[in-house]
């Protein structure tokens, strides 16, 4: 029986469509590379899906298209709370926060987000529709809808990745999360071959006595990675390249998968869970 070298074993199993499998959660994940049982996620699921917005239902979204909440301190004669119109305008994340990104969505916007304003603003819509707020009734449930949707944009938008993601799903109808995607939004050769190494290096180094400022020295390595993987996917929504975007976000889930996995790392570990 032949052997391949273990750099072509790698590099197949990094490069060739991987197997649906069930979590334990029931859903389906696709993983690219094994993981040991040490580097398994603490929450049950692969690395990337953690990155997945979870948005508010179909009935809550619906809910706040009046765009309208009760406020408290006013009652009509009948002594019903009155409505406001002071509610942000739930079309899409972006117009959740008009002062930070007026212009809305690249390319009408930057792709990069001034994150001290993006979180200012969050704060004040926040304290708007706190549900605390509001009397028990209709107009606490719409307060609550609208609380979870502005959490939900804004743990998007602050997010590079997760912005990406929305961006791409939601004005493009490009869904790079989707359990398809590995086929659909493959990994190009030299993303690969850097991959490769990364495991590879871990491999090598698991029994050295000086594992662990190597993996320090990788993680510093893997978030330039990341830094340069965002400015090159800012340019390509800046100058409206969604195939660009698309691909340099593909090759961003895997930075951020990588990175997770050297977070997870401990010593005598011989492999990271690379998952996509």
């Amino acid at each position: 029986m032949s052997y391949l070298p273990r750099s072509q074993r790698l590099f197949q199993q990094l490069s060739r469509s991987t197997s649906i499998r069930p979590s334990s959660t029931g859903r389906t994940q696709r993983s690219i590379h094994v993981s040991s049982p040490k580097t398994q996620s603490p929450r049950g699921a692969c690395i990337l899906c953690q990155f997945r917005p979870q948005l508010v239902s179909h009935q809550q979204y619906n809910t706040l298209q009046t765009r309208h909440f009760t406020s408290t301190g006013n009652r009509n004669a009948d002594g019903e709370a009155e409505t406001t119109s002071n509610a942000p305008d739930v079309t899409n994340y972006y117009t959740i926060f008009p002062k930070t990104i007026p212009g809305g969505p690249p390319p009408l916007s930057p792709f990069i987000i001034p994150l001290a304003d993006l979180k200012r603003e969050f704060l004040q819509l926040q304290n708007i529709s706190h549900p605390d707020k509001y009397p028990p009734g209709p107009a606490k449930q719409r307060a609550e809808a609208l609380s979870a949707f502005v959490n939900e944009a804004y743990r998007t938008l602050v997010d590079p990745l997760n912005r990406a993601q929305y961006l791409l799903r939601e004005m493009h109808d490009v869904d790079v999360t989707a359990e398809d995607g590995a086929a659909k939004h493959s990994l190009d050769p030299e993303l690969l071959m850097e991959v490769m190494s990364v495991q590879e290096t871990i491999e090598e180094i698991s029994a050295d006595p000086k594992a662990e400022e190597t993996i320090e020295r990788m993680k510093g390595e893997n978030q330039e990675r990341i830094e340069e993987s965002i400015g090159t996917l800012a340019k390509a929504f800046d100058n409206n390249d969604i195939e660009g975007a698309r691909k340099e976000c593909v090759k961003l889930r895997f930075w951020y998968s990588v990175g997770e996995g050297l977070r997870e790392w401990v010593p005598g570990t011989t492999e990271i869970r690379l998952v996509h």
